[in-house]
């Protein structure tokens, strides 16, 4: 990290007297006083635990200097909100380093999208992305500030609770390219309605420099919210920016872009995947990057874990996972790749299906118009698990032969993912398929490990 403790002083409007500190080279910033090593600042932030309270650990530590919000008889910075100084410090820091940024956001596919051009923006630029899940009004300023010293590009992803989040983001990162990946139901709780949804999406263009790149899927249901000071692009069906000569196959995807030459071969499976990839894609051709990098690098591309990954049964089976999380346009997505994979001679295609959280009252109409994903002649047994995904489950009986359908109840009193387990165990041999989709929170990484 490329700062000073009076220059950071100064970027944050520290409140107290600091000229008799040295001005000192930081090492980097952290708010996990467990984290921090000799000659860090420490970042005290506000949350189950008061992070002041760590203030004396942090400096055992090795800790240099800490922000605060009171007087403490450490080094500190005096700031009326260490998260906001901290937001600050993250602001100016992007524009000191003169780092271009690209901002990606979406109900589905962000996370696959942010790798996905990241990893074609590194085979001709330094290039730094959003680790994990870092992408909150914490993660984000955390990524900006632990970005390497020569970094060119910074691609950072942006989640939304709630109407707010991602403009406060855009307005901290000021993105040159902004990318809205799809707009479905994820945390409808929290929004009401798929047009909230949009509305707090777009909000990625708040902060964007003038006449930046904005690429949108193409929904009406965007409309009203497109800004007019950037140059916004559609893609998806209709467009000019879509994906041609399409093939699904088990574990890769092939087809063409017109803006490449050649096929393009991408090792992961679900079509949307190939609308991310070209996303990416167009994304690295603008700012550069060849044909060939882009096609090498979608090649090689390693996704972030349980991301419509496959795996291995113990037995020999074959595990589709999808249990990063989960809202009803996801799991009609990938339904539908799994249903129409090949399926071998005499096997099983088996689905694992959890609740999906954060729908709120919309939950049950949601949970239920999966139904239509489900097709008896191409899938053999629906495994249901948890307590919203019931009344599907309710409607699956109707559809399917009973004994092809079965419950697993999850609520506050019982949890049967034993059972679960037990039934997978039962059925899955090892020419079959099985497919697990639900919220992070239900936990099938348990089945998982408990058949690999």
């Amino acid at each position: 990290m490329k700062l000073k403790i009076h220059e950071i002083a100064q970027a944050v409007g520290a409140k107290n007297d600091i000229s008799q500190l040295k001005d000192t080279p930081i090492n980097t910033i952290e708010f996990d006083s467990r984290l921090i090593k000799e000659g860090d600042l420490f970042l005290p932030l506000k949350g189950n635990r008061d992070g002041h309270d760590f203030i004396p650990v942090a400096f055992e530590n090795g800790a240099l200097i800490t922000f605060s919000e009171k007087e403490v008889d450490y080094p500190h910075l005096l700031v009326e909100d260490t998260l906001l100084a901290f937001q600050t410090l993250a602001k100016y820091y992007l524009e000191k380093m003169a780092v271009s940024v690209i901002a990606v956001t979406g109900s589905n596919g962000k996370t696959t999208t942010k790798d996905m051009i990241a990893a074609i923006l590194s085979t001709t630029f330094s290039t730094y992305k959003t680790q994990g899940n870092y992408n909150n009004e914490i993660g984000l300023p955390y990524t900006i500030l632990h970005m390497p010293d020569n970094t060119e590009k910074l691609v950072l992803e942006m989640g939304q609770d709630h109407l707010g989040d991602i403009h406060l983001l855009s307005t901290i990162a000021k993105p040159d390219i902004s990318v809205v990946t799809l707009i479905g139901e994820a945390h409808l709780a929290f929004f009401g309605s798929r047009k909230k949804i949009a509305k707090g999406k777009l909000q990625i263009a708040d902060g964007m420099k003038e006449k930046g790149l904005l690429l949108v899927p193409n929904d009406p249901i965007l409309e009203d919210f497109l800004p007019n000071n950037q140059e916004v692009i559609k893609f998806g069906p209709e467009t000019d920016l879509a994906v041609n000569n399409l093939k699904e196959y088990k574990d890769y995807l092939t087809f063409s872009l017109n803006f490449i030459d050649g096929e393009i071969y991408l090792p992961v499976t679900g079509k949307y995947n190939a609308t991310n990839a070209m996303v990416a894609a167009y994304v690295a051709s603008r700012l550069g990057v060849s044909d060939v990098k882009i096609k090498s690098a979608l090649k090689n591309i390693i996704l972030t874990k349980n991301r419509t990954q496959w795996k291995k049964a113990k037995n020999g089976a074959d595990i589709l996972s999808d249990i990063y999380n989960a809202n009803p346009t996801a799991m009609r997505l990938i339904l539908e790749t799994f249903s129409s994979l090949e399926k071998p001679e005499n096997s099983k295609k088996i689905v694992v299906l959890a609740d999906m959280k954060e729908l709120g009252e919309a939950s049950k109409s949601l949970h239920e118009k999966i139904i239509t994903s489900l097709n008896p002649d191409q899938l053999d047994d629906v495994y249901f698990y948890g307590e919203e995904i019931y009344p599907l489950y309710q409607l699956a009986l109707k559809k399917f032969p009973e004994e092809r359908v079965v419950f697993f109840s999850k609520n506050n009193l019982v949890d049967e993912i034993s059972q679960l387990i037990e039934r997978v165990k039962e059925r899955l041999e090892p020419q079959d398929q099985i497919l697990l989709k639900g919220s992070h929170s239900m936990n099938l990484e348990k089945l998982i490990e408990a058949i690999e």
